[in-house]
């Protein structure tokens, strides 16, 4: 015979599951209890007036106003460099010296020429005087009277030719002396002293480039172009900021010199040429930087932590703190910023109180608490209530 056993649960096991089960369910409620009651700290500041600075940034390349390679107008060997790489030089400076000497002896030849050439002159006239006493008497017939006027002149005409290859030749030895046509920093010398140069040969021997004062070329898109024409009209210039590749550090301040007088059909911008006094030469030929024009600065307009703003389904909007501490849900319409405060042009009034940190689990109705400012710095009376802190 097979024996059965019935195993029924003793009621101290019932008892225990059930607080477990008891417990766990205090546990699961406890949240979402709390979460109708709880007082959410938040930070919040003062919607107040101020001024915006409107401001276009572009990217730009340092142009010098004045970039020369140096070139030698004459041939010959070239005698002496009279500049050192990198070297600032002034306008007039003698930076090379080409060999004169085959110059000198054809200028002297040429000056030998111009001088039978006055002699000739001289005879021809004294001839001519002669021949128009000798006619008066006719003693000569006319036409050798007039033959020797003709000479006259021709000799009148070899006198200039000869006075110009003089000059020419003048000229010539002035240009052996190569000197600096700008103030700048001279480059690299592309020819070595002992060689043979040329007229315009390809590089030259070096590049000056005037780094005092320097410019900067940037675009706009055609877009922006009225309001900043508008403003040069208006003010006859605009301030513009030079800043570095990573748009972290400022290196100079200039103004806008020139405003290119077309936009480029391919790209649809225009350009713009800031100029820069460089006294520090912080700013270097070719080298890119950004642009900061500042167009002008809008006065008495409503601005807003750029941390306040949040974004949902409807657009921007921004949590407002209302007189019994509960927060309201404020669309507002949004103008320019300059990455910490932001133009609000619509949905703020001043004085309104605004959420800038402790956004997360807010919503409309939800209570907030305020914490009280840190403590001034005042050690010397405890007693005496801190900034930010309300007395009784």
């Amino acid at each position: 015979m097979l024996a059965f056993a019935f195993l029924r649960p003793h009621g101290g096991q019932d008892t225990g599951s059930g607080k477990h089960r008891h417990r766990h369910a205090t546990q699961q409620q406890a949240p979402g209890a709390a979460g109708g009651t709880d007082v959410q700290p938040v930070a919040v500041e003062v919607v107040k007036t101020g001024q915006m600075p409107v401001v276009l940034t572009e990217l730009g390349t340092v142009v010098p106003i004045t970039n020369v390679t140096v070139q030698t107008r004459v041939e010959g060997y070239l005698m002496d460099v009279l500049f050192k790489e990198g070297q600032h030089v002034h306008k007039g400076d003698l930076l090379a010296l080409i060999d004169t000497r085959p110059y000198e002896v054809q200028l002297a030849q040429y000056e030998g020429q111009l001088q039978q050439a006055k002699a000739q002159l001289a005879q021809a006239r004294v001839d001519n005087a002669r021949y128009q006493r000798l006619i008066k008497q006719d003693s000569i017939d006319a036409k050798t009277a007039r033959d020797q006027e003709f000479t006259v002149e021709q000799m009148e005409g070899t006198v200039k030719s000869d006075q110009a290859l003089v000059d020419n030749q003048k000229l010539q030895i002035i240009y052996c002396h190569i000197i600096a046509p700008v103030d700048g920093r001279i480059g690299i010398r592309a020819v070595d002293k002992g060689n043979y140069v040329t007229a315009g040969q390809s590089g030259g021997l070096a590049v000056l480039t005037q780094m005092q004062p320097i410019s900067v070329i940037f675009t706009l898109p055609q877009d922006q172009l009225p309001q900043v024409a508008e403003q040069l009209r208006a003010n006859g210039s605009l301030q513009v900021e030079a800043w570095d590749s990573s748009n972290t550090h400022k290196i100079a301040d200039g103004t806008v010199s020139t405003l290119d007088s077309q936009i480029d059909t391919a790209t649809g911008t225009v350009r713009l040429r800031a100029i820069y006094p460089n006294t520090d030469e912080h700013l270097f030929p070719n080298q890119f930087v950004n642009a900061r024009l500042l167009v002008k600065t809008l006065q008495d307009v409503i601005l807003v932590p750029a941390t306040s703003l949040q974004t949902g389904p409807s657009g921007q909007f921004v949590y407002v703190v209302k007189s019994d501490n509960t927060v309201e849900v404020r669309p507002v319409t949004v103008g320019i910023s300059d990455g910490n405060r932001t133009v609000v042009s619509g949905g703020l009034k001043t004085g309104d109180r605004v959420v800038t940190d402790g956004t997360d689990h807010l919503r409309a109705g939800t209570k907030v608490s305020i914490p009280a400012a840190e403590p001034a710095s005042d050690k010397s009376d405890p007693a005496k209530p801190s900034a930010g802190t309300p007395t009784p």
